[in-house]
């Protein structure tokens, strides 16, 4: 039943950034492009994505999920040196590229080459974070 539901939610995810706009490079682009010919359009998107969020988070303070035993526990709101090295390498390739990973995904049939190498690339660094992270932690005990 889980894997229908992730299944359904996933394609309602990727429906959704297809319909958005999300996944088109030159949208993403103009909306990051503040001082050029910005495009203020994403703001709706991301409006319409952090709304029921922070509702859904209200209502589920004191709830049990559907799917699950608990709801994760909340993340660590501290600022890091990681959470800004990674918000800063997120923020370079989004810019870069205007594919962030959900995009990325959704754009995997019909991206061509430019989509396969951005999504490669994605993985690649997916996969020397854990490395990246143990480096940083070693520097911080120095």
């Amino acid at each position: 039943m889980r894997s229908i539901i992730a299944f359904i939610t996933g394609g309602l995810f990727g429906s959704g950034l297809l319909i958005s706009g999300m996944t088109d490079t030159t949208k993403v682009r103009g909306w990051l492009d503040i001082f050029g010919d910005w495009d203020p359009t994403l703001a709706f998107v991301m409006g319409g994505a952090i709304i029921p969020m922070a509702i859904a988070w209200i209502l589920t303070r004191e709830r049990k999920p559907v799917l699950a035993d608990s709801f994760p526990d909340t993340s660590d709101t501290r600022l890091s040196k990681e959470l800004i090295i990674g918000s800063i390498l997120f923020g370079m390739g989004w810019g870069l590229s205007g594919l962030c990973p959900g995009p990325a995904m959704a754009s995997l049939s019909f991206g061509g080459m430019t989509g396969l190498g951005f999504f490669a690339a994605m993985l690649v660094g997916m996969l020397l974070a854990p490395r990246a992270r143990a480096a940083l932690l070693r520097g911080q005990a120095s």
